[in-house]
């Protein structure tokens, strides 16, 4: 949610500001500004609702700078619009800030210090903006003496990453966070700071990390980094190794299309990452070492990653015998579950970013619990703080709707089970070919993507026009379907839900009506049959059935039919027609199927 770009030292400002916050739009947003100081008295703020292309199509040709911020706003307090939209400023036009997060105690300090201060927009960054003011103007402060005392007037509950120009130093970029993600980009002869890397790769492969509860100052030649104390810290740089065209969409007309089409080459890719020439999984034997030491396994994720989790769950209970749960940060976080004495945590997550499941992991670094990130980006907030760290390796992925994470993540935790297993000596993981079986999985997932025409169809025919429809299944099915349901929900807007399908009969036929579309997967042996017969039940109530099923369980009749791969892995066929279900439906209502209304791709809050 929101991005933020600053960048001092260079003439090429504004393109750098407006290509980077371009790169952050998979991030989710409703308005969009940059504020750009030329360093010679001159500066230029320019603010608009809507997206990127509103705020290029008002920026005159005098617009230009040798530094500046840019930013891309997801409202929270205040409507969208442009008086709301950041950059907000200081009452004597002296402070320009960019903000990400919220500030929980923004009523508390605009009350107590800034009785009589006109305000311009809604928001609680404003008043920062205006606390840095005041207590350089009235309190004869530094800029950096001022910043710091609001930072520590900030309740620490709250989440914020800042950078604020100062148009009396205007090559001085100030930047502070907590729990919201921020990085310095270093780059040839001027310096930048951005909400993530993909932001700023195609100027700089060389970032610095930035802790909570830091002050960093940032000059064309030199980066500061100071706690709240004032006293400097000393910290090194590290490499980013992505391409910065993999963001791209190419040909495709969507980013959603493209990175479903690309799923069977990470397959294939995870393949390469993480097994030796012996065709075994190459895992650091420290963290086998940490998980085999547990006596129950927490998997924690938000959304996908969680429906991601629950496939996991399965796999690692069937290949390691070892019990494990799943639970959904957000509740975890402020309901903790009572744990086993020796409690090991996983946490899935694209971004590395996701503010509940980082809440979490604080938690879980405060008890020295060990634990291991599962994730889309090196480097990020989650992979920096938990013990472990394994990569999806799954390429940029930009559009809302997440496809190929879960599909990655669901591969990897079925490697890291494999691995596990055998280190625990457990016959089913040493009987799994996990290796060869990717291998059918990318063949199979490319047999799919590569019959769009008929799941195109059938999305036209059957979900073009309801409102509502079900996923069912059973098992590991029903954990598809709920996946299945939120890819459908999220860019259609149809409403739509994944259930047992045992459960049925238990209140929610009721809602089963002429025309419902009722989407079956059936991927197990043992529970084949029943979910057939709950299909039928629904059909006998006027409900349109469409069915996703494993070859060597299909009829004449199916409507989708998968490569047979073992049946722990069927996720990762099953999914994909029900992604493909998802983007025509939207595409086929005319919605922008990469930017859903009130969606953002990286949940920075809470």
């Amino acid at each position: 949610m929101c991005g933020i770009v600053g960048v001092t030292g260079t003439d090429q400002s504004l393109s750098i500001l407006i290509e980077g916050i371009k790169r952050l739009e998979y991030r989710g947003y409703d308005s969009a500004g940059v504020y750009l100081n030329d360093q010679q008295g001159h500066d230029y703020l320019v603010k608009r609702p809507g997206r990127i292309s509103n705020l290029e199509a008002a920026l005159t040709d005098d617009v230009h700078g040798l530094s500046g911020i840019g930013h891309t706003r997801w409202a929270t307090h205040g409507e969208p619009s442009e008086a709301n939209a950041h950059p907000q400023y200081s009452q004597d036009d002296r402070f320009y800030l960019v903000h990400n997060g919220v500030i929980e105690n923004y009523a508390q300090l605009k009350k107590e210090y800034l009785a009589g201060v006109h305000f311009t927009s809604q928001t609680d960054t404003e008043v920062i903006v205006q606390l840095v003011d005041k207590f350089v103007v009235e309190n004869k402060m530094s800029t950096e003496g001022a910043l710091l005392k609001v930072l520590r007037l900030i309740s620490p509950d709250s989440s914020y990453a800042f950078v604020m120009i100062d148009r009396e130093q205007p090559d001085t970029l100030y930047v502070a966070k907590n729990k919201s993600p921020l990085l310095v980009g270093l780059a040839d002869g001027y310096n930048m700071v951005g909400s993530d890397a993909m932001s700023m790769i195609k100027q700089t492969n060389t970032f610095m990390e930035i802790d909570d509860h830091e002050l960093v100052i940032v000059k064309p030649d030199h980066v500061t980094i100071k706690d709240f104390d004032g006293n400097e810290k000393h910290r090194k740089s590290f490499k980013v190794d992505m391409d910065e065209n993999a963001a791209d969409k190419g040909t495709y007309p969507y980013y959603m299309l493209k990175e479903i089409d690309e799923q069977p080459a990470v397959m294939r890719k995870l393949v390469q990452k993480y097994f030796g020439k012996d065709g075994q999984p190459q895992i650091d034997e420290k963290l086998l070492k940490s998980m085999a030491d547990a006596d129950h396994l927490y998997i924690v994720g938000a959304g996908t990653s969680y429906h991601a989790g629950l496939v996991g769950a399965r796999i690692f209970e069937r290949l390691c015998g070892v019990p494990t749960s799943v639970h959904i940060s957000s509740e975890f976080a402020y309901e903790q579950p009572l744990l086993s004495k020796k409690p090991f945590f996983i946490f899935l997550s694209q971004s590395g970013e996701t503010a509940d499941s980082r809440q979490v992991l604080v938690n879980v670094n405060k008890n020295n619990w060990p634990s291991l990130t599962i994730t889309n980006v090196d480097k990020s907030t989650l992979s920096r703080e938990a013990t472990f760290t394994e990569l999806l390796y799954a390429g940029p992925e930009i559009a809302v709707a997440s496809t190929k994470a879960y599909t990655a993540q669901i591969a990897v935790e079925a490697i890291l089970a494999k691995a596990l297993g055998e280190y625990l000596g457990k016959q089913p993981a040493k009987d799994f070919d996990v290796k060869h079986q990717l291998g059918l999985v990318a063949n199979g997932m490319q047999a799919i993507t590569d019959s769009k025409k008929k799941i195109e169809e059938v999305a036209a025919r059957y979900l073009s026009k309801p409102r509502n429809a079900f996923y069912i299944g059973r098992g590991i099915d029903w954990s598809v379907s709920l996946e299945a349901a939120l890819k459908l929900k999220e860019i259609s807007y149809v409403q739509a839900e994944g259930f047992a399908s045992g459960e049925l009969k238990h209140g929610t036929i009721a809602l089963i009506e002429k025309n419902t579309p009722v989407i079956g997967i059936i991927t197990q042996d043992r529970t084949a049959g029943l979910t057939r017969s709950n299909l039928d039940e629904t059909k006998a109530r006027g409900a349109s059935t469409i069915t996703i099923v494993s070859r060597h369980l299909a009829q004449e009749d199916d409507t989708i039919v998968l490569a047979d791969v073992d049946e722990y892995l069927t996720p990762l066929l099953s999914v994909i027609p029900a992604q493909l279900l998802a983007y025509y439906t939207s595409l086929g209502k005319g919605l922008d199927v990469d930017k859903p209304r009130n969606l953002a791709k990286s949940v920075t809050v809470q």
